[in-house]
């Protein structure tokens, strides 16, 4: 997604900064089984920052988006406490990261490696532009 992303003239003086395999037990699902206990999930988040908002001129984290607002964003949804669907969780961490003032663009998807065991993981993306 994220090469076809950049390839969207809105996008194109932007920087790329992401968050890969990202690993939180969360309460998810909607089976009685999931409602037990956590799950495993995975979160692989691309934000999509304005070169002119993400340059730093004196190398000083002030001057950058944190990675650290990522993380955060996560635990703080995470907290609110049960969530039953993924398509869900990932509407809501989209909204967060684009609720950011210095993002443009963001993509959030999410997977549950522990689902089946003949395939890697069950997931769920969503890409939000703003206007």
């Amino acid at each position: 997604m994220s090469t076809t992303a950049l390839l969207h003239p809105r996008l194109a003086d932007c920087r790329r900064l992401f968050l890969r395999n990202y690993e939180v037990w969360i309460n998810i699902g909607v089976h009685d089984f999931e409602k037990k206990g956590e799950q495993r999930v995975l979160f692989n988040i691309e934000l999509f920052v304005p070169l002119a908002m993400s340059t730093p001129k004196d190398d000083e984290l002030h001057e950058v988006l944190d990675y650290d607002f990522m993380r955060r964003s996560i635990a703080q949804r995470v907290s609110l406490g049960h969530i039953h669907l993924q398509e869900t969780l990932c509407d809501e961490v989209l909204a967060l990261m684009l609720a950011h003032p210095s993002v443009r663009a963001a993509r959030v998807s999410t997977e549950k490696p522990d689902v089946y065991p003949d395939c890697d993981a069950v997931g769920v993306e969503v890409f939000g532009l703003k206007d």
